[in-house]
C-alpha cells in the first residue's frame, strides 16, 4: 500500500523532478531580478511598471518568446511547490513543535509558489494580474465583514512577522544549512549574495504587512496595495530614493543568490 509518505520520498528520488524543482529557484530568481530592476527603475523616475510579481511577469510576457519562457515558469514553479509538499510530509524531527513549526513553513512556501504561477499561467494565457489589486481587494472584502479591522490588522501582522523572518535568516545566514556550498570565493559570493538579498526581501516584505494594518486602522482599502506599494512607500521615507536603490539592488541580488541556491541547495 503506497503511503504519502513513500509517495513523497519516490517523487524527491526522481531525477527529473529533482532538475524540475531546481529550476524553480532559477525562476525565483529571474522574477527578483527584474523587480529590483523596476524598484531601481521607480528610483530613476523612469516608472518601469509594477515592482511586484504581476510586473515581472508583464516584462517577461513582452519579451521575445516571452509566452513560452512564462509556461517554463509556471512548470518550476508548480514542481518547487510540490517540493515543498513533499518536504512536509517526510519531515520528522523529534521535537513536535519545530516538526509542524517546519510543515508550516513548507506548505506556505508551496501556496506562495502556486500563487505566482497562476499568475504567470494567466499572463501566458493571454489574462492579466495586478497584485496590488488584488491585495486592495481582498483589504476591502476583509473590511466589509464583521471583525474584518482585526482580521486585517491579523494578516499585517503575520505578513510583517514574514518579513522579519527573511531579515533575521539573511542576517544570522540561517539559509546556509539548506546548501552544499562550495569552499573558497565562490561560498563567500552567494553568502554575501544571500545576506544582503534576504535582508533586502523582508525590508519589502516587512512594509507590506505594515501597510495592510495601516489599511486596517485608517478603513482605506487601496493603502494596501501589496508589494509594489511598499516599495513605492519606501520613497516617503527620509532618504527614501537611496533606502528604495538599496533595496531593489538587493532583490537584484537575491536574484542572483536563487541562481546559485538551484545548483547548491539540498535537495
Amino acid at each position: 500500500m503506497t503511503t504519502p509518505e513513500s509517495a513523497a520520498r519516490r517523487a524527491q528520488s526522481s531525477t527529473v523532478f529533482r532538475v524540475l524543482a531546481r529550476s524553480g529557484y532559477v525562476v525565483l530568481g529571474i522574477l527578483h531580478i527584474l523587480i529590483g530592476v523596476i524598484a531601481i527603475s521607480i528610483v530613476a523616475g523612469g516608472g518601469g511598471g509594477e515592482a511586484d510579481q504581476s510586473g515581472a511577469v508583464e516584462k517577461i510576457r513582452d519579451a521575445p518568446g516571452g509566452v513560452l519562457m512564462l509556461w517554463v515558469i509556471v512548470l518550476g514553479l508548480i514542481a518547487l511547490a510540490i517540493w515543498q509538499i513533499a518536504e512536509a510530509i517526510i519531515e520528522r524531527d523529534p521535537d513536535t513543535k519545530k516538526r509542524w513549526g517546519r510543515r508550516a513553513k513548507y506548505v506556505g512556501t508551496a501556496v506562495a509558489y502556486v500563487a505566482i504561477a497562476g499568475t504567470a499561467l494567466l499572463a501566458a494565457l493571454g489574462g492579466r494580474s495586478q497584485s496590488s489589486d488584488s491585495s486592495q481587494s481582498f483589504s476591502a472584502q476583509l473590511l466589509a465583514t464583521p471583525g474584518g479591522v482585526v482580521l486585517l490588522v491579523l494578516v499585517g501582522v503575520i505578513v510583517a512577522a514574514i518579513g522579519a523572518a527573511f531579515i533575521v535568516r539573511g542576517a544570522g545566514r540561517g539559509f546556509e544549512e539548506h546548501l552544499d556550498l562550495p569552499a573558497g570565493a565562490a561560498e563567500r559570493g552567494i553568502v554575501a549574495f544571500g545576506v544582503v538579498g534576504y535582508v533586502a526581501k523582508g525590508i519589502a516584505v516587512g512594509v507590506t504587512g505594515v501597510l495592510f494594518v495601516v489599511a486596517a486602522f485608517t478603513h482605506d482599502a487601496e493603502t494596501a496595495g501589496g508589494l509594489d506599494a511598499a516599495l513605492r512607500a519606501l520613497t516617503e521615507l527620509p532618504f527614501g530614493a537611496a533606502i528604495l536603490w538599496v533595496v531593489g539592488a538587493g532583490l537584484v541580488l537575491y536574484g542572483l543568490y536563487c541562481f546559485a541556491r538551484a545548483r547548491f541547495a539540498r535537495m
